[in-house]
């Protein structure tokens, strides 16, 4: 009753070792990811480490794999209206765990398909239109990619009105669409989880082989879905709990790497006290924001924008002069890990101000607007201010000095009392990487899932004994 979970990415694979009953992680272990020469290599060396560990490699019951490897699943979205079907098919993007590398809106325009053929992305994912309403400009759309040279699948989720004649379009091109339901099917009104089932599939079916992580199959049972999709998972799992095992309630999940922070909130959302009104698309139960120039690595430069190279040598307690030169080094090699006292502390300001920034790009606003029948209270996004726990996860979290100070960065902040940031969670680490693990596991056995995501979750701060209490009593 062992499990092995797999996590392919872009410079490391990582393997996670669990027994099911009762639930406990065994071991940990990793390997450099050779997912451009020869994947199993890797996969070898990860095992080898996970053998030293363990003394001999036990029994699996299941050996199922995610992956991140190659950049991940590289997504564009088109849709009718940006803030509307456009936006729809983001949130469906991003649910299924990909990486969006282009959106693009209305009549597709000569330059836009240029775009779209430089990107040469993964997956289309093609939007427009509520049932029964606008057929024009998702047909145009669709001529316009089926003429091009983008080889790549087509997923269509706009008016069931056009399904047939996309499918037809696309056909008679020699491209391959997959037709599910409308992203919007009526105005205001989503339904994402078709589309976002959609993309994992051709994942699945098409990516995994593209990527030559099907070379390494004698070595696992099956590659699940994108990694992202699985700590999306591992989050809903964690915060809804399964069968006779209880969730630990609304939460958010924080994720660091080198080349974005990605947001997830499991929580409704809605406004938390009447006479508050919604405006905007409803906001997905499950959301997930990543925010590409977010970086620890790849984008460290763009975070020093955002902030300001002031803030970032103050929050270290450095010079402008000393402090830059820090994160030059740190750009220019992104696999490096802070040696010294002034580059920790660069690092911790550096991920200090890449949490606070995406959390509120995550969370929703509220403000007064002025009407003719007087003043409103108006709320766009989600309300998270009441989420019970926030969890951190990502090479900050696990390997930072302080990731106290980090996580307490997506806290709400009285200096911008608008923002719908968590007020009062408890703070939690994901110290042992497993969240991705806890998503895959929930596949085949989900109250275990539960359980050792749980077990494993690392209470920091004034939280502890909120955290100790409310997770060891569940």
């Amino acid at each position: 009753m062992n499990a092995l979970l797999i996590d392919f990415g872009s410079t490391y694979t990582k393997l996670r070792a669990v027994a099911l009953d009762p639930p406990a992680i065994l071991a940990s272990g990793q390997g450099p990811s050779t997912v451009d020469t020869d994947i199993t290599r890797g996969m070898e060396l990860a095992l080898q480490d996970l053998e030293k560990q363990l003394g001999r490699l036990p029994e699996f019951r299941y050996r199922l794999a995610c992956s991140s490897a190659a950049g991940g699943l590289r997504m564009v979205t088109v849709g009718l209206v940006r803030e509307l079907t456009a936006e729809a098919a983001r949130q469906a993007a991003l649910g299924a765990g990909a990486r969006l590398v282009g959106a693009f809106a209305h009549h597709l325009t000569a330059a836009d398909i240029s775009g779209i053929e430089a990107i040469a992305p993964d997956i289309l994912l093609l939007a427009g239109g509520t049932d029964g309403g606008n057929r024009e400009v998702i047909l145009h759309n669709a001529r316009a990619l089926a003429q091009s040279a983008a080889r790549c699948p087509m997923v269509i989720a706009g008016n069931r009105a056009a399904g047939d004649d996309i499918t037809a379009i696309f056909s008679a091109a020699g491209k391959t669409a997959i037709v599910c339901e409308n992203v919007m099917p009526e105005f205001g009104q989503l339904n994402i989880e078709p589309a976002r089932d959609a993309i994992r599939g051709v994942f699945i079916d098409r990516i995994v082989h593209a990527k030559g992580i099907d070379r390494a199959r004698a070595l696992f049972d099956r590659v699940l879905m994108p990694t992202p999709a699985a700590v999306m998972e591992g989050a809903r799992l964690l915060a809804e709990g399964h069968g006779e095992t209880p969730g630990l309630g609304e939460l958010m999940v924080i994720d660091i790497g080198g080349a974005t922070t990605d947001v997830h909130s499991v929580a409704d959302g809605g406004p938390a006290r009447s006479g508050v009104i919604q405006r905007g698309l409803p906001e997905p139960y499950v959301k997930r924001t990543v925010e590409g120039d977010l970086g620890m690595r790849h984008n460290a430069g763009s975070i020093v924008a955002v902030a300001g190279l002031d803030a970032i040598a103050r929050g270290a307690g450095l010079s402008a002069g000393r402090a830059g030169s820090i994160v030059e080094r740190f750009s220019g090699d992104v696999a490096c890990l802070p040696e010294n006292d002034e580059e920790h502390a660069v690092d911790n300001a550096l991920a200090r101000a890449a949490v606070g920034t995406a959390v509120r790009r995550h969370a929703g606003v509220i403000e007064t607007v002025y009407t003719v029948n007087g003043p409103a209270t108006v709320q766009r996004g989600k309300d998270l201010r009441g989420v019970r726990a926030i969890i951190g996860t990502g090479g900050a979290f696990s390997h930072g000095k302080k990731p106290e100070e980090v996580l307490r960065a997506s806290l709400a902040d009285s200096s911008d009392p608008f923002s719908l940031r968590p007020t009062d969670p408890a703070l939690l680490l994901d110290k042992h990487y497993l969240l991705f693990a806890v998503g895959l596991l929930g596949h085949v056995a989900p109250e275990a899932a539960v359980t050792l995501g749980k077990s494993v979750l690392v209470p920091i701060g004034e939280a502890n004994a909120y955290a100790q209490s409310s997770i060891a009593g569940r």
